[in-house]
C-alpha cells in the first residue's frame, strides 16, 4: 500500500477539521455543481431482485465467523472480489453504555466480519462511526468494547465526526439539501459495509442498515445528533444518504436486538439472527418481516422501493439461509409513538 492510501489507516485523533475557509470553498464548489455524482457505483441498487441471507446464532459465543463466511458463500461474495480491497465496517455505536449491549452493534459481530474479510485477502479494515451523541472517541471505544478489536495492525478505527470532509452532490433529491459534506475516508475505501443493530426507532419505526448510514455524517458540521438531517426530514434524509453514499453490503446484528422505545431507551429483544445482503432496502425489508413489521408501512423503505434503490416486496427478495417466517419474533411496538402505529405485519 502506498503512502497516500496508508493515510486512511490513522488514529482518529491525528485528523484535523477543515477550517472555515476550506469549508466555505467546498460548499461553494458543490453548490456550483462541481461535485457531480455519488462516489460509488458498485452497489446493486436498481436491480429487479436481490438475494438476502438469514443465519441463526443463539448468542455471541456462537461461531459468528463461520456464519458470516456461509452468508458470503450464499451471496456469491468471493475472495477474488475482496482481495486487495479496503473495507469500511460502519458499526452502530450511537451511545454505548457498559452492560447495555443491545444498544450497539456487538463487537463480536464486527470482529467476525473483519476476520472473514481479512482471510479473503482484504488489504485493511476500518471500523467507523460518527456517534450521534458522544463526542469522546476514546470513551466510545472503551464503553462499547471496541478498543479490544484494534490490536491487529490491519484493523483501525476512524471517528467520522472528526474526519476531513469531501463535498458531494445530493444524488437522492428528497430533501432541500443540494450537497453533502461526507468524510474523506468514504472515498478512500473500496467497500462500505453497513453493520447496524436490529432495533425499533421512535421516529422511523425501525432502524436498520439504511438508517445506520446517518452515522457517516460528521457531527462537527451536522450537529448532535445530526440535527441538520432531522430538520431536513429523517425519512427523506435516509433516501438521500443511501443514494449518495451507495453502500456495498449490509450485515445486521440481530442476535440481541432492541424493541419498544428504540434506538436507545428500548428493551433487550433476543432475535438470534444475522441478516446479510448486497442490497440494503432488501436486507431491511427482510429484517422488518423478521421483527413482525410490514416493510411497505415503513416510510423510508416504501420510498426506497419507489425511488429504485432496491426491492422490498417479498416476491422480489430471494431468500438464502433461513426463511424469515421461521425466525420471526414480533418486536414490541409502542402505541404512544406515532412512527410505530400501523406497522404490524
Amino acid at each position: 500500500m502506498n503512502d497516500q492510501n496508508s493515510n486512511i489507516f490513522q488514529n482518529a485523533g491525528d485528523r484535523q477539521i477543515w477550517d472555515r475557509r476550506r469549508l466555505l470553498q467546498t460548499l461553494l464548489a458543490a453548490n456550483a455543481g462541481l461535485a457531480l455524482n455519488g462516489f460509488f457505483s458498485g452497489c446493486s441498487y436498481g436491480q429487479p431482485g436481490a438475494d438476502v441471507f438469514i443465519g441463526k446464532a443463539n448468542d455471541y459465543n456462537a461461531d459468528i465467523t463461520s456464519l458470516i463466511r456461509r452468508g458470503f458463500h450464499e451471496l456469491n461474495v468471493s475472495a477474488e472480489e475482496i482481495r486487495g480491497k479496503r473495507i469500511l465496517l460502519k458499526a452502530n455505536i450511537i451511545e454505548p453504555h457498559p452492560g447495555l449491549d443491545h444498544i450497539v452493534t456487538h463487537p463480536a459481530v464486527v470482529m467476525a466480519a473483519a476476520e472473514v474479510f481479512l482471510a479473503m485477502g482484504a488489504a485493511g479494515i476500518i471500523i467507523a462511526e460518527g456517534s450521534g451523541h458522544c463526542r469522546d472517541t476514546h470513551m466510545i471505544l472503551e464503553e462499547s468494547g471496541y478498543d479490544y478489536l484494534l490490536g491487529n495492525h490491519k484493523i483501525t478505527f476512524v471517528d467520522l465526526n472528526f474526519d476531513d470532509w469531501q463535498a458531494e452532490s445530493n444524488a437522492g433529491g428528497k430533501t432541500y439539501l443540494q450537497s453533502f459534506l461526507l468524510p474523506l475516508t468514504l472515498r478512500q475505501v473500496d467497500w462500505i459495509v453497513s453493520m447496524p443493530k436490529l432495533k425499533t426507532h421512535r421516529w422511523t419505526g425501525v432502524t436498520l442498515s439504511m438508517k445506520n448510514l446517518f452515522g457517516v455524517f460528521p457531527g462537527s458540521f451536522y450537529g448532535w445528533p445530526k440535527n441538520v438531517l432531522h430538520t431536513a426530514g429523517i425519512d427523506e434524509s435516509i433516501i438521500d444518504i443511501n443514494a449518495t453514499v451507495r453502500p456495498h453490503f449490509a450485515i445486521v446484528d440481530g442476535i440481541d436486538g432492541m424493541d419498544g422505545n428504540g434506538p436507545i431507551m428500548g428493551n433487550l429483544k433476543k432475535a438470534g439472527i444475522l441478516v446479510m445482503g448486497r442490497n440494503l432496502p432488501a436486507v431491511d425489508a427482510t429484517c422488518a418481516r423478521c421483527m413482525g413489521v410490514s416493510p411497505g408501512k415503513v416510510k423510508h423503505l416504501a420510498a426506497a422501493a419507489s425511488q429504485g434503490l432496491g426491492p422490498i416486496r417479498e416476491s422480489r427478495i430471494y431468500q438464502r439461509g433461513e426463511l424469515w417466517k421461521d425466525v420471526r419474533t414480533d418486536f414490541q411496538l409502542v402505541d404512544f409513538i406515532e412512527a410505530h402505529r400501523g406497522l404490524r405485519l
